[in-house]
């Protein structure tokens, strides 16, 4: 049976990227681009909003969570080269050093004061308690 694939002409980047993944270097632009990426999954009920970020390898003194009103921002530092060398060149290089950021907002505003925050196993736990007055409210038309 054959195989489907679903066409995206917008999808430009792919087959860019196919090239110079199967070639021995890479652009470190399409490299870094991917990698230094704070992958999400963000869940909602009644009360709250529970975030779960992707960052492995991030020590957690270096990881900073601003929140205002309903905007959520994530940063933090990686570093996975522990040692230097002096001597010789790298022909291939894949472990790097830079910052990580991810911004993004919620559909109500979060109470500052009762948020929580875990990080276990490289995933960063984000529970955010909706705040009580932040709910919608009817208009009386005059």
């Amino acid at each position: 049976m054959a195989n489907l694939t679903r066409f995206d002409p917008l999808g430009i980047d792919e087959p860019f990227e196919n090239f110079f993944r199967n070639a021995f270097w890479r652009p470190l632009a399409l490299e870094s681009s991917k990698r230094m990426q704070i992958k999400l999954d963000v869940e909602e009920d009644d009360k709250q909003f529970t975030i779960r970020a992707d960052m492995p390898g991030v020590s957690k003194e270096n990881i900073k969570v601003a929140l205002d009103g309903n905007q959520v921002s994530i940063s933090a530092h990686f570093s996975e080269s522990k040692e230097k060398k002096d001597n010789g060149n790298f022909v291939h290089r894949e472990r790097y050093e830079g910052d990580m950021y991810r911004s993004f907002s919620l559909s109500q505003s979060v109470d500052k004061d009762k948020a929580q925050a875990n990080y276990r196993d490289g995933v960063l736990e984000l529970v955010l308690p909706k705040r009580a007055d932040a709910g919608e409210r009817q208009l009386t038309i005059q």
